[in-house]
């Protein structure tokens, strides 16, 4: 049978949004349920939220059966915490799919294993792409749908071709004292309009750039959150930012206003155009079939 890998991210909201997906198109949703309720136990382990009485590698022995590709395997990730506790991840898992089984493998950062010609298909946060290959423009970026259209060939054969459905926005986020110095409207015009600092995580320069446009920023003078103080209070200092937000309240506790949503923060399907085969777009056309339109690409 043949075997097809697809790069998955080994932890969080990106890497339940594909396992949700492969549960709705396969017979997997309760090894799917599975891994998703043990990495969210792991992940309180390490933030301090839970307790375990066996030791770290004593439950990823537990979690993991190497004798069954289509039982889920797990690995060991240096947390980057107080202490760097070593967290349990996501490795790797054997899905049928017809007459095709499909391999999930997990990577740190699935786009750039994309790039580097590893996997044919993958999925991966919209911010990577945004921050690695999509061109700056004096016009923002507003959508997924249009990223395909910024990514130069020369730099990369990947492509988006569908969004997940996971989504969370990049959010305008301001004081009261600065929005009424300008404007009753906190959109991407009033950041035009705007001079001084607008905090952001230093993650996602090039992103803000390319979703706010270049014309926005001139005149904007980018800080960033120093790793003791939560983002929504650092913003409150600066008096304007940009944020990855839910229901904004949390923002609304450090006396923000929100404001327009800039761009989803979204898992996305990614494919190499030129690792492309007929098993290949057999799969990925199963797996965008639970989501949006396909997403030109270019």
């Amino acid at each position: 049978m043949t075997t097809i890998r697809v790069a998955v991210p080994r932890k969080g909201r990106p890497l339940e949004a594909v396992l949700e997906t492969v549960a709705s198109q396969a017979d997997a949703t309760d090894v799917a349920d599975r891994i998703i309720s043990t990495l969210r136990y792991e992940k309180a382990i390490t933030k301090g939220d839970a307790a375990a009485e066996d030791t770290v590698y004593d439950r990823l022995a537990d979690y993991s059966d190497l004798s069954d590709p289509t039982e889920p395997e797990y690995t060991l990730f240096r947390d980057d915490r107080d202490g760097m506790p070593r967290r349990v991840v996501f490795d790797s898992l054997t899905v049928p799919f017809g007459d095709l089984d499909v391999q999930l493998v997990g990577r740190e950062e699935p786009f750039r294993a994309l790039r580097k010609h590893e996997f044919a298909l993958g999925f991966d946060s919209a911010d990577l792409v945004l921050e690695e290959v999509v061109e700056l423009r004096e016009d923002p970026l507003a959508d997924i749908a249009d990223i395909n259209d910024r990514i130069d060939p020369v730099d990369t054969d990947v492509r988006v071709v569908t969004g997940m459905g996971d989504t969370v926005y990049h959010t305008l986020l301001a004081t009261p004292t600065v929005v009424d110095s300008l404007s009753p409207s906190l959109t991407r015009e009033f950041v035009t309009e705007y001079e001084g600092p607008l905090c952001i995580s230093p993650r996602y320069e090039r992103l803000v750039e390319a979703i706010l446009g270049t014309d926005a920023i001139e005149g904007v003078e980018f800080t960033y959150p120093d790793d003791e103080r939560e983002e929504e209070a650092a913003i409150a200092d600066a008096g304007l930012g940009v944020y990855v937000t839910v229901t904004g309240s949390t923002a609304r506790d450090h006396g923000l206003d929100v404001g327009a949503q800039l761009f989803p923060s979204e898992t996305v399907l990614l494919e190499n155009q030129s690792e492309l085969d007929d098993d290949v777009e057999r799969v990925r056309d199963l797996f965008q079939a639970e989501n949006q339109s396909p997403i030109p690409a270019r």
